[in-house]
């Protein structure tokens, strides 16, 4: 179950890549994966290089992907971690300690290509770090001194319209999150009139609502003030595709874990707008929905949601922003429904999510859980687990963890696994 691979050094993966006849694009299931990505694939598309573009949910799905051995004039370039240590054709873009955006910037880069900066900076976004802090400060100034991003007040959604992206929004929970009548009703005064002849002031009046309800909800954690403040004043995209950089990002994680094909286009720059809009607002709805239903309880440690329906990941994120009293939220499907727009998974199992709100990663701790509930050594009293050889994927990514598992394992063989290894 070992995820060591190698990172990508910039002069031999250059060369791979300008070598290559054919190159595989293997990402994990999140925004910053699919907008490194998209970087890869515009620069390839520019040397007339053919490649594919393919999300794996998991570590064992990408593993899988990887080929065993590569003819001379194919190259393999894997987002996230992965199970691959019998070959070393390939190139894995997962530092922990960095975006794979910015990675995949460096090698655009080292290809002589120019990476598109607003969704270098949406990638960035969505991999857990500021725009312009640390290495992205050149995406940022470069966006900026070619008018593609400004600062505003407000608050950072995808669409134009503030009501149709805040209801939906992921980077948020107000008690009206996830209905855009509610939505609209407590944000009336605000949000009156046509949203493209909104001005400074309308939309700091729209920040200063949103933060209060944001705050002011009912089981809202302290985290909530910290976590608002990093949607407040976005970074506008007047000439993107979406309205903010976050809003951008925000929509790349939905499409990633609901629509990676969706997704995968969209970074690539297909016209797909509308429905990556759609597949981000039924993702937002459900999510929210989900919570305001959840059974919740605190350990230790740990916070712990249980829903019957809506994705995990995303779930977990949110209950980690602005609901959990701890630093860490284990989201459990208990009800055995889908947790995105497929089927549960494609072979029926369950899944879990855990997300944090601290700076450690978390791959050590998902990796740990996973060997647990493969061994059943959480489940002394029962002999599903070792006995039927539960099998367990899992990924990790910034400040998360995903878990599929089988439905015969309960909750409680879930969070004693999780409270072992936090």
């Amino acid at each position: 179950m070992s995820t060591e691979g190698r990172s990508a050094e910039p002069a031999s993966a250059t060369s791979a890549l300008e070598s290559a006849g054919f190159v595989r694009l293997i990402a994990r299931a999140d925004g910053d994966a699919l907008a490194a990505s998209g970087l890869l694939a515009s620069a390839l598309a520019e040397r007339e290089t053919p490649y594919q573009v393919t999300v794996g949910r998991t570590i064992a799905e990408r593993s899988e992907r990887v080929p065993a051995s590569s003819d001379e004039d194919d190259a393999t370039i894997l987002v996230g971690a992965a199970d691959a240590a019998g070959t070393d054709d390939f190139v894995r873009l997962a530092a922990a300690s960095r975006p794979a955006t910015l990675e995949a910037v460096d090698l655009v880069r080292e290809m002589g290509a120019t990476p598109d900066p607003v969704l270098a900076l949406a990638g960035v976004v969505a991999g857990g770090s500021e725009p312009g802090a640390g290495e992205s400060e050149w995406l940022l100034e470069t966006a900026r001194e070619r008018g593609l991003v400004e600062q505003r007040p407000g608050v950072a959604v995808p669409t134009a319209d503030p009501v149709d992206g805040l209801a939906y929004s992921t980077r948020l929970h107000a008690p009206w999150s996830g209905d855009p009548d509610a939505t609209h009703e407590a944000l009336a005064d605000a949000t009156d009139g046509d949203p493209v002849d909104f001005d400074t002031d309308d939309h700091r009046a729209i920040g200063s609502l949103v933060a209060l309800d944001v705050v002011g909800a009912d089981g809202a954690a302290d985290a909530a003030a910290s976590s608002i403040g990093r949607a407040l004043r976005p970074y506008a995209t007047p000439e993107g595709p979406f309205a903010t950089l976050s809003g951008f990002a925000d929509v790349l994680e939905a499409l990633a874990r609901t629509e990676p094909g969706t997704g995968t286009a969209l970074a690539m720059g297909h016209d797909v707008l509308e429905a990556a809009l759609d597949a981000w607002r039924e993702h937002g709805r459900r999510a929210h929905a989900a919570l305001a239903d959840a059974s919740t309880g605190r350990y230790d440690g740990l916070f712990v949601v249980g829903i019957d329906d809506g994705p995990v990941e995303a779930v977990a994120q949110i209950a980690a922003a602005y609901r959990s009293p701890e630093s860490a939220v284990l989201a459990v499907n208990e009800g055995h429904g889908p947790s995105s727009n497929r089927t549960q998974s494609d072979d029926g199992n369950d899944e879990a999510a855990i997300a944090t709100r601290d700076a450690d990663p978390l791959g050590a701790t998902v990796e740990g859980v996973a060997r647990e509930l493969e061994t059943g050594a959480t489940d002394a009293d029962s002999e599903t687990a070792a006995d039927a050889g539960t099998a367990v994927e899992y990924d990790v990514g910034h400040r998360r963890g995903y878990l599929r598992y089988d439905p015969d394992v309960d909750k409680s063989t879930i969070i004693a696994a999780v409270r072992e290894f936090r």
